[in-house]
C-alpha cells in the first residue's frame, strides 16, 4: 500500500484560507480511510490528523496508547501537549 499525504501550504492568518485547507484535508483523509488506506506513515500522526485516529483505529486503541504513555512518561516530558486522538 502506498501512503501519500499531501502538503498544503497556506497562510494560517488568513481565516478563510485556513477553513478551506481544513475542508480539503477532511475530504482527503476521509477518502483515504474509505479506501482502507492510512492517514499516517513513518512520521507519526500529528495534530491535524489526530481527529481521524478513532476512525482509523478504535477508541480502545487510543485509550491503550494513552495508558502506555502515562505509564512510560508519568511526568509528561516527552512531547508534552501532544494528543493521542481527540
Amino acid at each position: 500500500m502506498a501512503i501519500c499525504t499531501p502538503t498544503i501550504l497556506a497562510d494560517k492568518r488568513d481565516k478563510k484560507e485556513w477553513v478551506r485547507v481544513e475542508q480539503a484535508v477532511d475530504k482527503i483523509f476521509e477518502k483515504a480511510l474509505d479506501l482502507d488506506g492510512t492517514i499516517s506513515g513513518e512520521h507519526g500522526t500529528g495534530t491535524m490528523k489526530s481527529k481521524y485516529l478513532v476512525q482509523e483505529t478504535s477508541a480502545a486503541t487510543i485509550d491503550y496508547s494513552k495508558k502506555n504513555k502515562a505509564a512510560l512518561d508519568p511526568k509528561n516530558i516527552l512531547n508534552p501537549g501532544k494528543v493521542l486522538g481527540r
